[in-house]
C-alpha cells in the first residue's frame, strides 16, 4: 500500500512539470547551431524573418523559404537547391526554450528518423 501511495505521488509530479516553450521569441533573429557531420563539429549560422532563412556554412550561403505551421513547427524549403536532396522540404519543431537558446527536432518531410539540435540566438 505504501509503495503505490509513493509511486502514485511521483507520478503526480512529474505529470505537473511542464516544459517551457515561447516559440514566438525565436521566430526572427539570428542564430548559431553545431553539428557533428562524421567526426568533425561544424558550426553553422542563420538568420531568419517570417518567411526566409538565410544559413551560412563553410563560407557559402543558402537561402530557403520559411511556412510556419503554427508558433512552434514550420517547414523549411531551399529555394535554390543545387541535387535532389536539397529539394526535400525539412519540417522544424521546437521542443523546449531557454532565455537564449531552443531545443529543436528536424526531419526530412515524409520519413520517420528524426534528429535534434539547439540554437542559441546570438542577435535579434
Amino acid at each position: 500500500m505504501r509503495f503505490f501511495l509513493i509511486a502514485s505521488l511521483l507520478l503526480l509530479l512529474v505529470s505537473c512539470y511542464s516544459v517551457e516553450r515561447d516559440c514566438s521569441s525565436f521566430k526572427t533573429g539570428t542564430f548559431e547551431f553545431e553539428a557533428v557531420i562524421g567526426t568533425e563539429i561544424f558550426k553553422t549560422k542563420f538568420t531568419r524573418n517570417d518567411s526566409i532563412e538565410i544559413d551560412y556554412f563553410r563560407g557559402k550561403a543558402d537561402t530557403s523559404s520559411i511556412r510556419w505551421i503554427n508558433d512552434c513547427e514550420y517547414i523549411v524549403k531551399n529555394l535554390n537547391p543545387k541535387n535532389m536532396a536539397e529539394e526535400k522540404a525539412i519540417h522544424m519543431k521546437i521542443l523546449s526554450t531557454q532565455n537564449d537558446s531552443y531545443t529543436f527536432e528536424y526531419n526530412i518531410v515524409g520519413e520517420e528518423k528524426k534528429q535534434k539540435g539547439t540554437a542559441i540566438k546570438i542577435s535579434e
